[in-house]
């Protein structure tokens, strides 16, 4: 048989897993009855949103919206184990597994606990977090496997022979170092192939897709500490790697939603290494940690307690969670000692490294695409995109008019859809190949039409930063700190 022999079919679905999708079977009835209702409505000239949105895409959304605020919710790991299932390699993908050990040293760990304690606000106390062990983090590297069909299983070879076959189509420097979402407590690497093989294809690039460390099991700063070691290893390949070392003006940040976040927070650590002259030892050799040539983000979930304005105002546009989610008790969640936030202890989610929307100071970015619809998450982009913006960072903000949380994961029918997947992939190749082309700008594109109005980029929000992080520790606590604005400009 030819090494490049062909898997054979998909394994058939566990016992395992059909007893934990059970539960969640028992209430498709539900989203069922919603949807047709939805659509009913629709045609008797009762939508609300049918100037925004065609028919697939309202149905869509309010599956998506009853599956999230209307059943009831599982147990927490439960849902988690769901989204972590792996049901193989099919079609015109590479996937190469590899895994990167950590360092002997343990300086990268070491030097990002000293930027937490550097970001904290003045008079904070220090502390407040687990300090989580170093530990080898996994990932996949994903391109375009051109001469592959839709229904080509993956090739019986070796992850580095996969990973060789798969640099022979790549025609771009770009690598897009890819960080899923989820919450911080759900999906996988696997669970984004799709996406990542299409950014590789429209980029002719690659992805290096970061399977980190899932909350609530691992808070704040485990996950972190995994992008932060996966982003070094790119830049100085651990010993055994597949990769030669990239340089860090080839590598691009992009993500959605938790993943955002991780972008967001990963290059302000970065950033505040920079600013404390902080380098890190690396098998046996000072580092220097530089910006990664860009960051390209949809949806980027910048503020963990959900407590800006738009959380209440955007509702019509989103199916994001409305309430609380209460899941079943688990040994995994409610957490002990308790807290209110799955990723991060109560008392630090104000931090810059924990809700991005707090940082005050980006100078010395990279540039940064980001796209965002009228979905819950929009002041908190909105905000912080403007205080970028008037730092000097460029920036291209494109705003998606009527479109929800993460679009351009969920809507391929949407016309929105094809737009944003092209804007990224040509964002993307410009940070790499002509970063002298990024052009501040900000956008708004009509959701049918997709006519594209100029926003003004500089003056987004009315939102101020002491407003800001009043919302999140009045969400966060019982008898909210009082910051005052020199609180706030003395931070760094």
């Amino acid at each position: 048989m030819s090494k490049f022999e062909e898997l054979g079919p998909s394994p058939s679905p566990s016992p395992s897993l059909m007893k934990l999708s059970a539960p969640i079977i028992k209430q498709a009835p539900v989203v069922v009855n919603r949807v047709m209702k939805t659509g009913f409505q629709r045609m008797l000239g009762h939508s609300n949103q049918k100037a925004y949105w065609d028919i697939s895409t309202e149905l869509t959304i309010k599956a998506l919206d009853v599956i999230v605020n209307e059943t009831k919710p599982e147990s927490l790991h439960t849902i988690q184990s769901l989204t972590l299932k792996d049901f193989g390699v099919t079609g015109k993908i590479w996937v190469s597994k590899a895994i990167l050990p950590p360092p002997p040293e343990d300086s990268i760990r070491q030097v990002l606990f000293k930027a937490i304690e550097n970001l904290k606000w003045p008079g904070d106390a220090p502390g407040g977090y687990d300090h989580p062990e170093i530990a080898h983090v996994e990932g996949e590297w994903t391109g375009y496997r051109s001469n592959a069909n839709l229904l080509s299983r993956e090739l019986k070879i070796s992850e580095r022979e996969k990973y060789e076959a798969m640099m022979q189509e790549v025609t771009s420097t770009a690598t897009i170092m890819y960080i899923h979402g989820g919450a911080h407590f759900l999906l996988d690497p696997a669970f984004y192939r799709t996406m990542t093989q299409k950014l590789a294809k429209n980029t002719g690039g690659r992805c290096f897709s970061v399977r980190y460390r899932l909350a609530p099991q691992n808070p704040f700063p485990a996950p972190l500490l995994d992008v932060f070691l996966a982003y070094v290893s790119l830049l100085y390949p651990p010993p055994g790697s597949f990769h030669a070392p990239v340089p860090s003006s080839e590598i691009v940040f992009a993500g959605d939603s938790a993943g955002g976040n991780l972008s967001y927070a990963l290059l302000q650590l970065i950033l505040e290494l920079q600013r404390s002259s902080l380098k890190i030892i690396w098998y046996g050799e000072e580092r220097v940690v530089p910006v990664p040539g860009g960051m390209a983000c949809l949806s980027p979930w910048l503020d963990i307690t959900l407590s800006m304005p738009s959380n209440v105002t955007n509702r019509q546009f989103d199916f994001l969670p409305k309430r609380e989610l209460q899941f079943k008790s688990s040994g995994v969640w409610p957490s002990n000692p308790p807290r209110k936030f799955m990723y991060a202890n109560d008392t630090l989610v104000s931090h810059p490294l924990v809700s991005p929307v707090t940082v005050t100071d980006w100078r010395g970015s990279c540039p940064i695409y980001v796209a965002v619809g009228w979905e819950l998450l929009a002041d908190e982009n909105k905000f912080t995109i403007m205080q970028m913006a008037n730092q000097g960072v460029t920036i291209v903000y494109e705003e998606y008019e009527a479109m929800p949380h993460c679009f351009g994961l969920l809507l391929p029918k949407a016309a929105s859809f094809g737009k944003f997947h092209q804007s990224w992939a040509q964002n993307i190749k410009k940070i790499v190949n002509r970063p002298y082309e990024m052009k501040t700008s900000g956008t708004l594109i009509r959701a049918r039409s997709l006519k594209c109005e100029e926003l003004n980029i500089y003056n987004l929000s009315p939102l101020t930063h002491r407003e800001i992080i009043k919302f999140i520790e009045d969400k966060a606590r019982d008898e909210p700190i009082k910051r005052t604005s020199s609180d706030i400009k003395n931070c760094r």
